[in-house]
């Protein structure tokens, strides 16, 4: 399956389609089942509020809301410097920084957004965070920002998306996108919307050549 055009940039979701956040969420919560579902929680909050509010807030009451503690949320600012790439993300980007610019889009605070990216190993010419933009996607304006930062336009741009949600965001702010589903998240309407469903980012190589 081929994007049609080469794309100028690439921007990338962070906190799923780059980074294992599942992993650190499931640990934390104490199994795979209270973590997805206290994830999925959070994702739907995130996706619902639009403008910012704090990251870490929505963490705590997306907790709240499943059952679980609260402080939770504390928990994951203290460990998220061990949040892991995904398998071979760092020599894939580093890779294609060859021959464009690379950015991130990430919903969180501008001070875990930075972190998180810099544990992908990757050069990336921008990171916008709901923070800088001040809108959590799938808010339009947030591709934008990303879109701006990169001084590209959204035909140009290809953006690969961690979730499904992501991945009808991006399309309707005008990029053509991959969804990167190592998680093997149910996609329903997304799976149709993408260009291509990857579960290794290796496969992106192929799909912008």
């Amino acid at each position: 399956m081929s994007t049609r055009r080469q794309p100028r940039v690439i921007l990338f979701d962070l906190l799923s389609a780059l980074l294992d956040s599942w992993s650190l969420w499931d640990d934390i919560a104490g199994g795979e089942g209270p973590g997805r579902r206290w994830r999925m929680e959070y994702l739907e909050r995130s996706y619902a509020t639009c403008g910012y509010v704090p990251y870490l807030n929505l963490v705590a009451d997306s907790a709240e809301a499943v059952g679980l503690p609260r402080d939770l949320a504390g928990r994951v600012a203290a460990r998220w410097d061990e949040l892991a790439p995904w398998p071979r993300a760092g020599p894939v980007l580093q890779g294609l920084a060859r021959d464009r610019p690379l950015g991130v889009v990430t919903n969180c605070s501008e001070e875990l957004g930075r972190r998180a990216a810099d544990l992908v190993g990757a050069p990336f010419r921008a990171v916008v965070t709901a923070e800088r933009a001040g809108f959590y996607k799938p808010d339009p304006r947030i591709y934008s920002a990303g879109v701006k930062a990169l001084d590209a336009r959204p035909h140009e741009v290809l953006f690969v998306a961690g979730s499904p949600f992501d991945v009808a965001g991006a399309q309707a702010a005008g990029m053509p996108v991959v969804w990167h589903n190592p998680a093997r998240l149910a996609g329903g309407e997304a799976v149709r919307l993408a260009v291509a469903v990857i579960r290794d980012l290796a496969d992106l190589r192929s799909l912008v050549a």
